[in-house]
């Protein structure tokens, strides 16, 4: 096996100690199907030494900016202690030097406010990015030319990463390790931390209403119904009579709690299975579209180009090691 991917996180005095476990826990628990660790995880500093959280205790960071330069992901997370890049959206001198350390082809990624420092260095021009939602009016004013979506969970420009608070740096990690190693990876660290596996990055950030006050229904039951029957042809009648709502009222309350449609929520849930489907079956690609509720596999291969900008076959042979057409996986009449 080659070495596993080198993620370096950069701790900042201020940093929230939840943001920086989280990249350790995420990272750290995706395995091989061997077991061997799929990423190595280490914290750097602007300077060893102690370094200030948010809460009322301190940690001690062994490696210094050095680190930034050996790395193959770098994460950024936020700080509560201000510093040039959200006072004046520049980069202080010691800021600036560890970030040149930062070898060229080197993934980029923000949790909260660290989308701050990517885009005083110049990463986030003319990209779409995102930070949290209370800092968006200040991010707006000092980075004009970042195309700044203050309402999503997370962005994905590539080689270039953003996410908003805190429980967005669980799903932009998921994301990425999904992105890496694929879905089954994914829900295997998720399974293992107890967090929900896929969240969609478009996804809102906040939710006016996540649970359902005792005088008022949830939609949850619609929701395991659905994931029940993702072979079914599911449209919004179907979905609210399971509540016995009406299709308006439903719609409301689905997004309130959701933060997206019902019938978007149901494509990025036909997507996953599918995902799922190709990388642990060998089941031929029109089986899985019908499956997934997709019907065809062109209509798989039009859904999962537009989320994934891969073909079925080409994704299956990208986590299976299968390269196969998918004219060969279809089913012969």
């Amino acid at each position: 096996m080659s070495r596993p991917h080198r993620v370096a996180v950069l701790a900042r005095h201020g940093v929230m100690p939840l943001e920086l476990g989280l990249v350790h826990q995420l990272f750290g628990a995706a395995r091989s199907p061997g077991g061997e660790p799929l990423y190595e995880v280490v914290t750097c500093a602007l300077a060893p030494g102690e370094v200030r959280t948010d809460a009322d205790f301190t940690i001690s960071v062994t490696h210094g900016p050095q680190a930034l330069a050996l790395a193959d992901t770098v994460v950024v997370p936020a700080t509560h202690e201000p510093d040039e890049t959200e006072l004046h959206g520049r980069l202080g001198p010691a800021l600036a030097a560890a970030l040149a350390l930062i070898r060229p082809g080197a993934r980029m990624a923000s949790i909260c406010t660290g989308a701050f420092v990517l885009a005083a260095a110049g990463l986030l021009d003319g990209r779409r990015a995102t930070t949290h939602w209370l800092s968006a009016e200040s991010f707006r004013r000092l980075f004009p030319s970042v195309e700044l979506d203050p309402d999503v969970l997370y962005t994905d420009c590539g080689d270039v990463l953003t996410s908003a608070g805190e429980a967005a740096g669980i799903d932009l990690c998921l994301h990425v390790i999904r992105r890496d190693h694929g879905a089954a990876v994914a829900n295997e660290v998720a399974r293992r931390t107890v967090v929900p596996p896929h969240r969609e990055g478009g996804q809102a950030q906040y939710v006016q209403r996540p649970v359902a006050s005792p005088r008022e229904s949830s939609t949850g039951r619609a929701r395991a119904w659905a994931l029940a029957n993702l072979d079914r042809s599911l449209s919004l009648p179907d979905l609210a009579s399971v509540e016995s709502m009406s299709t308006r009222t439903f719609t409301r309350r689905f997004r309130q709690e959701v933060g997206m449609s019902p019938l978007r929520w149901v494509t990025q849930q036909r997507v996953e299975r599918a995902r799922q489907l190709l990388e642990r079956t060998d089941l031929p690609i029109d089986r899985i579209a019908a499956q997934t509720g997709f019907g065809t596999a062109a209509s798989l291969r039009q859904h999962l180009n537009a989320v994934l900008g891969v073909s079925p076959s080409v994704y299956r042979g990208t986590f299976r090691g299968v390269r196969v057409t998918e004219q060969a996986t279809t089913t012969r009449r």
